[in-house]
């Protein structure tokens, strides 16, 4: 059997007090690393060894990420307390007061404002006039800044904080999708409205004179909405916040919805929909990502739009259903296959909307195999990376001739 390198102690080890001031930043940033969770991680740490910093750094990860949505945040955290000098330089720069409107060199990449907090255990400071005789007065108008709250409706999902990222959820849970009704070919009976020859004559067959009119008006049914969200590296933090929204529009009566139906997909095509109709929003999509074991990795649309053709289209794409495409469309498999698979998915739905975050970049050009591929097949584009972006789709689904960006993507296209 192989052994590993025994681990060397000092006659006073800092070792697990370390690992346990690193368990409580890890808690600050919303991962589940109790004390429990710090008694098992010395001990792993002390059975496994280790001779290299990736050696630490995975034998931590086994015992502290419990879910796929979390190694982002643990990578960071690692990376931030395990130590890299110039990495927590740039994390002190980020929550130091800044004068507004200068830039850093690069933004904050996903979830390094969220490791920031936890690990230095403070929120981004504010910005505070300096003291003494101003050189000269300036006069700044406010009447156009944004409210917090207006800040956060535009503010990117995977640039909020923790803090944020809370509100943005309960936020979420307060948006509604309405939906307009279709009309059936079918009739029920009415008060008023056309005559209903048929039942009219029954009537005066029974009656052996002459009839009651009765009158008949076109059954209304309700469609079901279909999502399916890529939960690949570069998406899961979207499709993250789109299934909280979901989750509140499955659970939400009166919604006019008559399914609501959830898969997520990145190297294969999981059905979750049996996890939206659970209550509590946490339990919920706990359990979905516990299923979906393909978040954070690889991509492959045009493979799984195959499997949700043959397997599920039948299934879940009657009544008029509208289709929620969230993906990027940055796709490594054939262009010909995916478009192949995404116009038979666009003759099943009555409607396919596509979300897709990379529209929030101003310069967005549709120069990706994949998404030249999608553009021809859907009926609406919008971005889908913060919640008023979200908010839109009431008006896509409200008006049957809104393209969104569709429009100009498929003229720089040709």
């Amino acid at each position: 059997m192989m052994e590993h390198a025994a681990l060397e102690l000092p006659d006073h080890p800092r070792l697990a007090e370390n690992i346990a001031h690193f368990a409580a930043a890890l808690r600050r940033a919303g991962l589940p690393a109790g004390p429990d969770r710090v008694l098992l991680a010395v001990r792993a740490v002390t059975a496994a060894g280790f001779t290299e910093r990736a050696d630490f750094f995975h034998v931590l990860q086994a015992v502290f990420v419990q879910r796929p949505e979390h190694r982002a945040i643990f990578a960071q955290l690692f990376r931030l307390y395990w130590r890299d000098p110039r990495y927590l330089e740039h994390m002190m720069a980020m929550l130091t007061p800044t004068v507004r409107g200068v830039q850093e060199e690069r933004g904050p990449k996903p979830a390094e404002k969220r490791a920031a907090e936890a690990l230095l255990d403070q929120p981004a400071a504010p910005v505070r006039e300096e003291e003494g005789p101003p050189a000269e007065e300036m006069q700044l108008d406010a009447t156009a800044t944004a409210s917090a709250r207006e800040r956060l409706r535009t503010l990117d999902f995977e640039q909020m904080s923790t803090a944020e990222m809370a509100t943005a959820k309960r936020v979420l849970a307060q948006l509604t999708l309405p939906v307009e009704p279709l009309r059936s070919r079918r009739i029920a009976p009415a008060s008023t409205g056309r005559i209903d020859r048929r039942a009219t004559l029954r009537s005066a067959l029974r009656r052996g004179g002459l009839p009651r009119l009765h009158h008949a008006s076109p059954r209304i049914r309700w469609p079901n909405l279909v999502a399916l969200c890529d939960i690949s590296g570069s998406m899961s933090s979207y499709s993250r916040a789109l299934l909280h929204f979901l989750h509140a529009v499955a659970n939400r009566q009166g919604q006019g919805w008559a399914e609501v139906h959830a898969f997520t997909f990145g190297t294969r095509l999981t059905n979750i929909t049996r996890h939206l109709r659970t209550r509590d929003v946490d339990a919920a999509l706990a359990a979905a990502g516990a299923e979906a074991q393909d978040w954070e990795g690889g991509t492959r649309i045009g493979e799984t739009l195959h499997v949700f053709n043959h397997d599920w289209s039948r299934r879940v794409l009657g009544q008029g259903a509208v289709v929620l495409l969230v993906t990027d469309g940055l796709d490594r498999g054939d262009p010909a296959r995916l478009a192949f698979e995404a116009r038979r998915l666009h003759l099943t739905a009555r409607r396919v909307i596509w979300l897709n975050p990379l529209l929030r970049f101003d310069g967005f050009a549709p120069r990706a195999a994949g998404i030249q591929a999608l553009l021809p097949h859907v009926d609406s584009l919008r971005a889908g990376h913060s919640i008023a972006a979200l908010e839109g789709l009431a008006e896509a689904l409200s008006r049957p001739d809104d393209t969104g960006e569709l429009r100009r993507l498929r003229e720089a296209v040709s």
